[in-house]
């Protein structure tokens, strides 16, 4: 891997929200949180404690495995909230597991869309998470979302559109490194909502009021200089 150009899988959601943010973060390190993302950051902690791991006759559950893929193509990098091995004749074997298994990568999210089965924004993100797995363990794993406020698990159709998911994603890393190789963070894109951003106040500070007085005052002050 190259570090400079290493994309973490979380970023690329970032991104496809709106590029200026993602610039913010990575050239910047410019972090903020709005009661959105503490909820979110919540929801993941209790998923990354430990507390979802388990083994029995059927599946290994392990929450919070780290996965890679370092092809020049994808360089990713990343860390999953849930990965079950479900024991399976026809799968692959595991690392430290006896048996063959089956992959399955499941991403937790706070709440599910009212109007569609997903977010594509969750998917391609999901989608960096299955190639990654598919390099670590050589396989080919299915991969879900999870809604925690209906409780639901909803399948990714990467068997049925892999390619489209695999331009897209190859697609916007490209993006992506141009914006770290230029080290320029673009400007908001005509139209972004940005209420809901937790920089939003980082990203375009509001200008700090003043009286007639304190203008005039000021300027007397440069003038006297």
């Amino acid at each position: 891997m190259n570090a400079e150009r290493t994309i973490h899988i979380r970023d690329i959601q970032h991104y496809l929200y709106c590029p200026r943010r993602f610039a913010l973060l990575t050239l910047n390190c410019d972090w903020s949180e709005n009661a959105a993302v503490v909820r979110a950051n919540l929801m993941h902690h209790h998923v990354h404690d430990g507390s979802h791991s388990f083994s029995d006759r059927r599946k290994v559950v392990r929450s919070d495995l780290p996965v890679f893929h370092d092809a020049p193509e994808y360089d990713l990098y990343g860390v999953t909230d849930c990965v079950e091995f479900l024991r399976d004749d026809s799968g692959v074997p595991i690392p430290e597991q006896n048996g063959r298994f089956r992959v399955q990568v499941i991403e937790y999210k706070p709440r599910a869309p009212k109007d569609m089965p997903f977010h594509e924004t969750d998917a391609i993100q999901v989608f960096a998470q299955k190639i990654c797995a598919d390099y670590v363990w050589h396989c080919d794993c299915d991969a879900y979302l999870y809604y925690a406020d209906i409780r639901k698990r909803v399948k990714l159709p990467f068997d049925t559109e892999f390619l489209r998911y695999d331009d897209l994603l190859k697609r916007l890393l490209d993006e992506m490194r141009t914006i770290v190789d230029r080290h320029e963070i673009p400007k908001r894109k005509k139209g972004q909502r940005c209420s809901g951003c937790s920089l939003a106040e980082r990203c375009f500070p509001k200008a700090q009021r003043s009286t007639v007085r304190e203008q005039i005052m000021a300027m007397t002050e440069d003038m006297v200089e």
